[in-house]
């Protein structure tokens, strides 16, 4: 395995939700592992004012109970920072140092904004005014986590500003979804398989599908969620990320720079969607009041912090299509929504029919094209659908499974995202962050969409009960077939499924 310099790695937010929930069980982890460096420090910086002993307290709070967690708690410091205050910033150089100086290691610092975004513009500046961005002996690196902006001219706006502080290859934009090992391994599933990859066009694709449903609301989150939506909040960053390693073209090596210019090249080919396009293509929906379990949940727009005359999306199905060589003519389908009946990610692959259908009608044979499954989460694996001659007289035919879990690979750890992407930045690896083109072009690809909403009150957004798969105009949108309704259990779907 690449060795990993050793480094300082400075998280500003360090008293935040994520810093406390994903960051610091992952380091762990990390260290657990002994994936860390030599010699290795975690720097908080954030407005409380605690002392190292005193961040070191909260922080055991998210580590695993009964474990001796004192070694690792000894590479946590904290030093506080209002970061709308340059002298702040003098003083945490200066702590950069005494830390680097006692630790006897060299100043290689990655920076992590796991801070508000509107202070994406201010951080990166007064790390630039104190000599802190940029290294002719060591390396600097700048974590950003999404939001990337929250439309197209906010995130141009937001790379032209990191670049005026750090370079592009110091800009590690991160989005958890790429960290999934499931995410990764579609890489591997196609590019080493040659059962696959001759299969994975226009030629044998009659459509690609991918899922991302979440059972839960907005819960405390009312008041954010109402100014993002479906579309900006996982549409537009992790579902296009994974339509990019769907759809991508065999990059030359496994390395940074020739993947994301493959999948840049995928948002590059997306066919534009007009503002008048938008109701044909586009289905937007909000939960309603309904019984989960016979439990009464309230609808979305009265839930704490939201309008009660919202119009923010809470689901949205697309319908889209590629235009390269590959996939030229196959529409993609993308839906995500909340309050839908279970938690899962998924990607599906419908293989085109046979064409001459020997043991029976066409429409018989329709509903049991080959399907290749790609789940994310949970029950993460992969699950082929074919079929098979019943038992018996004559040739009935039946769909079978066949079915790979990476819960079945005894003594595996599979990372969790965090503990992958934390990892491959310290290592100078940004094959699994997103590039600021990218970024950018997918802004692109769904800017009119919003501004249809925003400027055309005549565009519906349809309710649907909590607990249910969305509204059902979402189906208008297949020419044929219909969506996949996928259940918590990868393989037991139209037998037993868990919700």
């Amino acid at each position: 395995m690449k060795r990993t310099e050793n480094q300082v790695l400075i998280i500003f937010g360090a008293s935040g939700d994520l810093t406390k929930r994903k960051l610091i069980p992952a380091l762990y982890n990390l260290y657990k592992q002994n994936l860390l460096p030599d010699k290795f420090a975690v720097l908080g910086a954030s407005r409380s004012s605690f002392t190292d002993d005193e961040f070191r307290s909260k922080v055991e709070e998210f580590l695993p109970a009964g474990e001796s967690v004192e070694t690792f708690k000894k590479m946590l410091f904290y030093q506080p920072v209002q970061t709308n205050k340059a002298a702040d910033f003098v003083s945490l150089k200066n702590r950069l140092e005494e830390i680097s100086s006692d630790l006897q290691m060299e100043k290689n610092y990655v920076f992590y904004l796991s801070t508000p975004p509107s202070l994406y513009e201010i951080i990166p500046k007064l790390l630039w005014a104190n000599g802190l961005s940029k290294s002719k002996k060591y390396f600097r690196r700048l974590i950003v986590e999404k939001p990337f902006g929250t439309d197209l001219l906010s995130a141009k706006k937001l790379n032209v500003n990191l670049l005026n502080y750090f370079n592009e290859e110091q800009i590690y934009r991160i989005d958890h979804y790429l960290g999934k090992e499931t995410v990764q391994n579609m890489l591997v599933l196609r590019f080493s398989n040659g059962i696959f990859e001759p299969l994975w066009n226009r030629n044998y694709v009659e459509r690609v599908e991918i899922t991302s449903a979440e059972s839960l609301g907005v819960e405390n989150r009312g008041g954010y969620y109402d100014h993002s939506g479906a579309m900006r909040d996982m549409l537009q960053n992790h579902l296009l990320q994974l339509v990019g390693f769907v759809a991508m073209e065999p990059p030359v090596v496994i390395e940074a720079n020739a993947i994301r210019n493959e999948t840049t090249k995928v948002f590059q080919s997306l066919r534009p969607i007009s503002e008048n396009q938008v109701p044909r293509y586009v289905i937007r929906g909000q939960y309603t009041e309904s019984k989960i379990k016979n439990e009464k949940v309230v609808g979305y727009r009265d839930e704490p912090g939201v309008d009660p005359l919202s119009r923010t999306e809470t689901f949205v199905a697309l319908k889209f299509f590629i235009d390269n060589w590959r996939w030229a003519g196959v529409p993609f389908y993308i839906r995500t929504g909340k309050k839908l009946p279970t938690r899962v990610t998924e990607i599906v692959i419908h293989f085109k029919s046979v064409p001459h259908h020997l043991f029976g009608s066409r429409k018989s044979s329709a509903t049991t094209n080959n399907q290749l499954i790609i789940r994310i989460q949970p029950d993460e694996g992969i699950l082929l659908k074919f079929g098979m001659k019943t038992p018996g007289t004559g040739f009935a035919v039946q769909t079978v499974n066949m079915d790979f879990h990476y819960s079945d690979l005894a003594g595996t750890l599979v990372p969790a995202a965090y503990e992958r992407l934390l990892l491959d930045c310290m290592q100078g690896d940004a094959t699994l962050y997103t590039r600021g083109d990218a970024v950018e072009q997918a802004w692109q690809f769904v800017q009119p969409i919003i501004n249809a909403w925003q400027t055309n009150p005549e565009i519906p957004i349809y309710g649907y009960p909590a607990g249910t798969w969305g509204p059902e105009d979402s189906n208008k949108l297949m020419t044929n077939g219909e969506w996949r309704f996928p259940c918590k259990n990868l393989t037991d779907d139209g037998l037993y499924c868990e919700l």
